[in-house]
């Protein structure tokens, strides 16, 4: 009798501990680590015999926390970057006037 034994992929595990983490305790390093383990995770699992390995939404929990976070990191950046340019265009025109 062949039994056929499932694991779980260690790397979908730690894409959504990065994933995670990313909300929590390491912004931009969490987010980057959960969206880069995420991708692997999900080749590992479609490359290996099918119903061997699992964790398919492990992986794709942490991608989508990862690239959430990363979306909203970029916005802030944009926001605080368009204020910056205003402040400064104020500032200047302040003293031409």
């Amino acid at each position: 009798m062949n039994t056929l034994y499932v694991r779980t992929s260690g790397t979908a595990i730690a894409s959504l501990i990065f994933g995670v983490l990313a909300w929590v305790a390491l912004p931009l390093l969490g987010a980057i680590l959960a969206v880069i383990l995420g991708h692997i995770a999900r080749g590992e699992i479609r490359r290996a015999p099918p119903g061997s390995v699992d964790g398919d939404g492990m992986a794709v929990a942490g991608l989508v926390l990862g690239y959430v976070h990363l979306a909203l990191a970029a916005l802030v950046i944009a926001l605080i970057a368009m204020v910056g340019m205003f402040a400064i265009a104020a500032w200047f025109g302040h003293f031409l006037a």
